[in-house]
């Protein structure tokens, strides 16, 4: 799928990749959705996660825009070491419910859609995205922290679900 370029496509692709989301979401049974899988990552554990990289743009927007230093992925931590940063994400989401995931996820969808709203179209498509380190526009980095998240989120769920099919048939 090709990225937006435009306000408006980034707004249809983020709601329509939500939305989709959204409904794998609302059938889950929660003890399922907190069941880990063979590499310990839940849905609970996924959901929790991508609204957490949102909000980890949300202040990489905030502060390249104030002229500060962004740190990426996170203070502390290199693009290198991504997979040690999520597993002490993780870690440090376990006690969240079910629950908690699902209202996380949803705020940072709401804060993110605000932001995009709030901003022009030259302001998301007009060049890099200040303190973002590279050529990705603000509407592209905005794309990869929700639509992209929502998408493989999504992807995840339904390789669980047919998982639990298998093992249910």
């Amino acid at each position: 799928m090709p990225a937006a370029t435009t306000k408006s496509e980034l707004l249809e692709t983020t709601d329509k990749e939500f939305a989709k989301l959204s409904a794998l979401l609302d059938g889950l049974d929660p003890a399922f959705a907190c069941l880990p899988d063979d590499d310990g990552w839940s849905i609970k554990d996924v959901v929790a996660h991508r609204a957490h990289w949102i909000q980890l743009f949300l202040g990489w927007y905030r502060d390249g825009k104030a002229g500060k230093s962004v740190a990426f992925p996170a203070p502390g931590y290199n693009w290198n070491q991504l997979k040690d940063y999520n597993q002490a994400l993780k870690d440090a989401q376990a006690p969240m419910t079910w629950e908690d995931a699902r209202i996380e996820l949803l705020a940072a969808y709401d804060a993110l859609g605000a932001l995009i709203v709030s901003l022009e179209e030259t302001a998301l498509y007009d060049g890099p995205m200040q303190g973002g380190q590279n050529a990705w526009t603000t509407g592209r980095w905005a794309e990869a922290a929700g639509a992209s998240h929502y998408r493989s989120a999504a992807k995840f769920i339904r390789a669980r679900l047919r998982e639990l099919e298998r093992l249910c048939a």
